[in-house]
This record gives structure tokens, C-alpha cells and sequence, in this order.
């Protein structure tokens, strides 16, 4: 675990800008878009898996969108995938630090 004393997680709470629908601790999280959000944005979801990976894990994220809208919302999708590629990656990259010099101070301990 990364974090220690986080709240627990429940149906309904606010994850990041989605609302949780489902979740399993210590291996899954799912989002959805709330209604304002996806009045404007169409319907998204997100998911956050951890998967064993040799000795380690490995988080694979999923995001799915609606597809068959006006132009401007494909357009603004679009736009918003590029800029979320952008922002995922990078948080990504911090989770990555994190458990890296986490697992390392801990191997460091034994």
C-alpha cells in the first residue's frame, strides 16, 4: 500500500473529477462522470486495475467515452484525450516514483 490512513472508499464519493461506482481494495477502482459533467462532456468512465506483474504490479487505467455525438463534443473529446494523455502519463510516472522509493526503503529496512 502506498498510502496508510487514507478514508474508506464508498459508492457515490468523489474520485478525482468521477464519482465511484465500484471498487475492490487493493486492486480496482471505477469511475463514472457525474450527470453535469457528462451533459457536457458526454459519458465517461474510468478504471484504475492492479495486475500482478513478475514480482511487482502493474496499474493499467482505462478510460471509455461515448462515441456518436455532435461535432463539437467529438471535437472537445478529442481535445480532452490529448490533454488527459498528458495528465495521466504524469501521474502515472509519480505512482511509479512513489512505489519505487517506497518498495526500495522497505527492502532498505529488512
Amino acid at each position: 500500500m502506498l498510502l496508510h490512513n487514507l478514508p474508506e472508499l464508498s459508492v457515490g464519493e468523489p474520485f478525482l473529477v468521477f464519482q465511484i461506482t465500484s471498487f475492490t481494495t487493493d486492486e480496482q477502482i471505477t469511475g463514472v462522470l457525474p450527470e453535469a459533467l457528462s451533459r457536457r462532456h458526454g459519458h465517461m468512465a474510468v478504471s484504475y486495475t492492479l495486475r500482478p506483474h513478475g514480482v511487482g504490479s502493474r496499474l493499467v487505467v482505462k478510460v471509455v467515452a461515448e462515441t456518436g455525438a455532435t461535432s463539437g463534443r467529438r471535437l472537445r473529446r478529442r481535445l480532452l484525450a490529448w490533454g488527459d494523455l498528458i495528465m495521466m502519463r504524469k501521474q502515472l510516472l509519480t505512482l511509479k516514483e512513489l512505489a519505487e522509493g517506497l518498495a526500495a526503503s522497505e527492502s532498505a529496512s529488512e
